[in-house]
This record gives structure tokens, sequence and C-alpha cells, in this order.
């Protein structure tokens, strides 16, 4: 009898053990990373009756984990690979719509900048065309500073979140580290904690939706690696991950693993999951934008105040600034960032833009060898070349030079160099005076009224580039001009084919002659030395006398004795010849003349700029549709594996509640029976 009740009671334990694991399957079928469990049975041990065996009951061998890892390490990777699409998608999107929008890109006010300009230019004695004008140059200004802090918030905006996930991936980490000890401690029975291997794949799915990361099993623990090897996780041991600022670039956090006595950056390395997906929006799309974007404002601004101080205002002055100088103190300062681990007094490098249409939109590595000599390579990489401070003049290096700002650099010093990066946020209109906008060409050329000629001669172009931001240099200009002009051309006689003619300054005095091909069309160059009010020499630093420049073009024949006169445009009010030259800025290459590159124009360039971040934000959102789908799949085969379903274990829960009445039924039997033989005796 007692086999018999053995038997019963084994059906029993093990019916139960089946209905406990049904119901904890039923309860956690919305525990996020739970695995469906089942009980294992195997026959006891059999008993030899002399003719045979037979069986004595039923033993519970194992509750086992239904575990599949290939497909968990799908899940984990495409978890990694969707969170980071959608990081970096959803980045991308907001600076799209940012640049593009007629409402807060440049795109629409660079244009009514220009149409404002073509008004003005229509009526350039009407003051209210020129305020309008000015209006529209305040709001151009206005739209880069905007554009600039949005995208200055959005990197700010990275840096919190890569300090917030850090701090994240360190409680996971330390998760992990924990569940390990307390899986080793618990295995050493061979049983498995289910439970607790649950929880330690769910912790790493998560932490695949933070950053990135690969996992190798050792000894029963789970290593957790970054990049290309980064220890996070080593068995019970957890290093921690930290967002500081970078030690290149203050502004910009990185990514550092701290072990026991050292630390390693890791930034280039991470990969996946939402840090991976904003450290690779970063890189691919913020930081070109804020260059390009600031290369345009540089080139906006240079461009405008250069071609406004060829000209001549309605006071008759040099035209003056309308943008602040792209080599004020503060811009030059702003361009230059030195190294977290330069030496004390190392000082800082001032960034002045030489030729803002040779600007790229690369960041630039100079690192010094010496107190005065650097070497400069370029963010994709090239080598620019190796330099001195001490070179007069200062060498050009794609459209900008450096100088040192105080300190003396040690061998090993460097300093990250982005000489557009804050271009936009710096451009301000500093103009207020309508009358100020230069829209007359600073000379005019007039006719002798006895010319008995059929000749005439095109309105003189100034040929010298007026330094807007040389004040004494621009003051020496004005002031040559006014006092050596007006010049005098008088035409000879014709002769063998050609015709003499001779240029007379202002006191009369021959001051060179040439030759024209009469009936043709004759481009003539001449330069007049400059004199100031008293009728002395101005001269340059070296005591050489400056000189201005003009070209004109003479057609047809002169007669002998005919003459023309070239004078400084003190009261051209109508005159919208320098206007003119400032409207075709809107179609001019001004952009990116380096290298052999044709350019392009400031509305091109921006155009481009918002073309590249569109098609990366277009890619992005196909990105995250085709990696949501992946792990829609991925989740779908775990679950299909390891996933409750409640259909079959509410099967199941019928199954064994009816093994557990049969089990419970065995055992009355043998009470029966056990019964009945006593009453027998």
């Amino acid at each position: 009898m007692s086999n018999l009740i053995s038997i019963g009671l084994s059906g029993l334990a093990a019916s139960q053990a089946a209905l406990s694991t049904t119901g904890n399957n039923i309860t956690n079928v919305s525990t996020a990373g739970y695995s469906r469990e089942s009980v294992s049975t195997t026959s006891s041990a059999l008993q030899n009756i002399g003719v045979g065996y037979l069986g004595t009951g039923t033993t519970i061998s194992d509750v086992r984990r239904i575990y599949n890892s290939f497909m968990d390490t799908q899940l984990q990777t495409s978890t990694a690979l969707a969170s980071d699409a959608t990081a970096y998608g959803t980045q991308a999107s907001s600076v799209d719509t940012l640049l593009s929008d007629s409402s807060t890109g440049i795109g629409s006010v660079l244009s009514s900048f220009f149409a404002a300009v073509q008004t003005a230019s229509a009526s350039p004695n009407d003051v209210s065309a020129r305020q309008a004008l000015l209006t529209q140059t305040s709001t151009l200004s206005n739209r880069f500073n905007q554009i600039s802090s949005q995208l200055s918030q959005q990197n700010d905006g990275i840096n919190s979140s890569l300090s917030t996930l850090s701090t994240q991936v360190n409680k996971l980490t330390s998760s992990i580290a924990d569940l390990n000890k307390q899986i080793s401690a618990m295995s050493t029975s061979s049983s498995t904690p289910n439970s607790l291997l649950d929880a330690r794949n769910e912790a790493v799915r998560s932490l695949n939706e933070l950053v990135g990361v690969t996992v190798q099993q050792r000894d029963g623990n789970y290593d957790i690696y970054l990049g290309s090897g980064q220890s996070l996780v080593n068995g019970t041991t957890a290093n921690t991950l930290t967002a500081a600022p970078s030690t290149a670039d203050k502004s910009q956090y990185s990514l550092t693993v701290n072990y026991q006595g050292f630390s390693s950056d890791v930034t280039s390395v991470t990969t996946g999951g939402e840090i991976g997906g904003l450290l690779r929006f970063r890189t691919d799309v913020l930081n070109p934008a804020m260059n390009e974007l600031g290369r345009t404002a540089i080139v906006a601004s240079d461009t405008i105040n250069t071609q406004l101080a060829q000209g001549v205002d309605l006071n008759g002055q040099f035209g003056g600034s309308v943008f602040a100088s792209v080599n004020s103190a503060t811009a030059q300062a702003n361009r230059s960032i030195a190294a977290s681990g330069n030496s004390a007094g190392s000082g800082s490098l001032n960034v002045a833009i030489s030729d803002s249409s040779e600007l790229t939109t690369s960041d630039y590595t100079v690192k010094f060898t010496s107190a005065t000599a650097y070497s400069v390579t370029r963010s994709d990489g090239t080598a620019m070349g190796s330099y001195d401070l001490s070179t007069t003049p200062a060498p050009v290096i794609d459209g900008f030079t450096l100088a040192l700002n105080g300190g003396s650099p040690s061998a090993g010093d460097s300093f990250k160099v982005m000489p557009t990066r804050s271009g936009a946020a710096d451009i301000s209109t500093t103009m207020t005076d309508a009358n100020k906008l230069a829209f007359a060409a600073p000379l005019t050329g007039t006719a002798a009224s006895g010319n008995t000629g059929t000749s005439s001669i095109t309105q003189p172009t100034l040929t010298n580039t007026v330094d807007i931001y040389d004040a004494s240099g621009q003051s020496d200009l004005q002031t040559g001009i006014a006092n050596s002009t007006p010049v005098k051309l008088v035409f000879g006689s014709v002769s063998g084919g050609s015709q003499g003619y001779t240029v007379f300054n202002s006191k009369g005095v021959s001051i060179g002659t040439g030759t024209v091909v009469p009936g043709q069309a004759n481009t003539l160059s001449i330069s007049v030395p400059m004199v100031d009010a008293s009728g002395a020499a101005i001269n340059d630093s070296t005591g050489t006398q400056k000189t201005f420049s003009f070209q004109a073009t003479v057609s047809g024949t002169a007669a002998s004795g005919d003459s023309y006169s070239v004078a400084f445009n003190s009261a051209g009010k109508s005159d919208n010849r320098n206007a003119t030259s400032l409207l075709a800025l809107q179609t001019k290459a001004t952009v990116g003349i380096n290298s052999g590159n044709a350019g392009m124009s400031m509305s091109t360039a921006y155009s481009s700029l918002v073309s590249n971040v569109g098609a990366k934000a277009s890619q992005a959102t196909v990105d995250t549709t085709a990696t949501a789908a992946v792990l829609t799949q991925a989740k779908a085969n775990r679950d299909s594996v390891s996933g409750v379903n409640l259909d079959d274990e509410a099967a199941n829960l019928v199954k064994f509640q009816q093994y557990y009445t049969a089990s419970s039924q065995i055992i009355k039997t043998a009470q029966d029976i056990f019964t009945t033989l006593l009453n027998a005796l």
C-alpha cells in the first residue's frame, strides 16, 4: 500500500509544482523580460519484484526556463539600433524643420534683404527705401542669431542628455554586476535562479536602449563591453561611465569610462542606443550645420560690408559697415578653444578672417611643437602644414590666420580652431543711419564740353579694394581721392593707327601717358598718386606714396585736344552703381572658393545646407521605420519562444488540475484498499 500512496503523493507534488508554475506564468504575463517556465519531471527509481520492475512514481527534476539565447541576442542588438535611430531621427528632424521653414530659416529673409536692396537701388536718394533696407539688414542678422541660439540650445540639450543617460547607464551596470553576484551564489547547487536570469537579461536590454553594448558570458557571469571593447561590467565589478566637457572642446560633452586608477575616453567608439544616436547626430548633422550656418553669416557680413566700403554715402563719405566687423576682438577669441590639458600660461589663439570666400566648414587642431612653431590638421584628416607665429605676415590657412593672444605655449599644447562655428552668433547690425548706406560709386567721369570727336568714356571704376575694417586706410583713401582729383585725360593726334593721351593730376601736372587704338573699345587702367589737402604726399608705413587706381573704357575716336575728367563723386545722390554691385552679390559666387572650387552664392550655400540636413533627416526617418520593424520582429520571435500565451497556460491549468485530482484519487484508492484489508483481518 505504501508504494501506491508514495506514487500518488509524488503525483500530487508534481502536479502542484506544475500548477504553481503555470500560475506564476499567468501572473507574469506583463512582466518585462519574463521567460515562461515549465516543470520537468522524471520517473522515480524502479522497484524489483522478482518477476519484473514496478514504477515508484515521479520526481521533479527542474523548473525549466524557456529561453533562446540567439533570439535574445537579436532582441538586444535590434533594441540598440532602434533606440539609436529614434534619437538621431528626432534631433535631425528638429534641425531640418528649423532650417527649412520659411518662418524660421534664413532663405526667406536673405531673399527679402536683396529685394530691399533692389528697391533702394532703384531710388538711391529715397530715405524711406534706405530705412527699409536697414530694417531687413537687422532682420537678417537677428535670424542668424536666433537659429544659432536654437542650435546651441540643442547642443546644450545633448550635453544634458548625455549626463542624465550616463547616470542611468551606471545604475543598470551596477544592477547587472549585483545580479551576477547573486546568480553565482544561487547557482552552486546546480539549480538556476530563473527570475534573476530574467532580471539580468532585462537589465541588459534596458542598457541597450541607452547605449549599444556587447555581452560575453563567463563562468555564468555577464561581462558587458562598450564600443570596441571597453569594459562596463566585469563579473561583479561595474565601471562607471561619465559625461563631462571634452578636453578639446569644452562646449561639447565627451564620454569617459572610469577604471580603477585610470580613465578612457570612449566618445569616438560609442555607438547604438540613445547615447549613440545623440553622438552620431552631433557629428553628422549639428556640428556641420552650425559651421555651415556660421560660414554663410561671416560671408554675408564680410562681403556686404566690403561692397559698401567701395561706395559713397549721401554725406559724400566712403561707406561704413552695416554689420559688425567679422574680426572684432570678441569674434576672433570665440573661434578657438584651448585644450584643458595645456600648460599653465599657454594663452589663447586669435583667429582672424583674411578671406571669407576661402573658408571651409571644417574645424582644425593646432598643436605646438615649441613656443612659436605649430602644425595644423583639418578635421577631415588633412595636414595643412607647419607654421610659426613669428612669420610676418601671418600665413593664411583656408581663409584665416592665427595669432597668439597672451601667454606662451609649450610643446604639446593644443587648440581647437573653429573659424565658422560662432559666425551666426557673432553677426549683428551696427548701422543706424540710413544716409550712411553707400550706394554711389566713388568716381565719376565727364566729357569736356568742347570735345569734337566721336569718342565716349564709361564711368570709371575704382580698382582699389577698400578694407572697411581699416579705418586709417579708408580715411587715407577718402582724403587722397578728394584732394587728388579731378584727374584729366587729354588726347593727342592720331598717328600710325594709334592715339596718345596724357593724364594730368588736379594741379595740372602730368602723371602718366598712354595710347589707344582709335575706333575700338580701349580699357584704360590709371594710377594716381594721392595727396592731402595741403598737397603733401600720403605715404604708407614704408614711406612710399600711396596711390588709387581706376579703370574706364574709351570707345570711338577722340579729336586732338578732347579730354575727360575723373573726379570724386561726393554729390552723387542719384548714383546707384555701388547699390547695383551690392545687388549682384545675390548670385555672385562668394562662398567656398578654395582648392579649385568655383564656389557658390550665399543663397545657394544655405540651400545646400538645408538640402543636406533634409536628406539626413529623411534617411533617419527611413532608418527609424526600418529598425522599429526589425525590433518588433525580434520581440515577436523572442515572445514566440519565451513569452507567456494565456490560452496555452489556461489549458495547462485545466490539465494540471486534472492531474492533481487524479493523483489524489490514487491516494484515496490506496486508502480504500488498506481499509478493506484491515476490515478483512
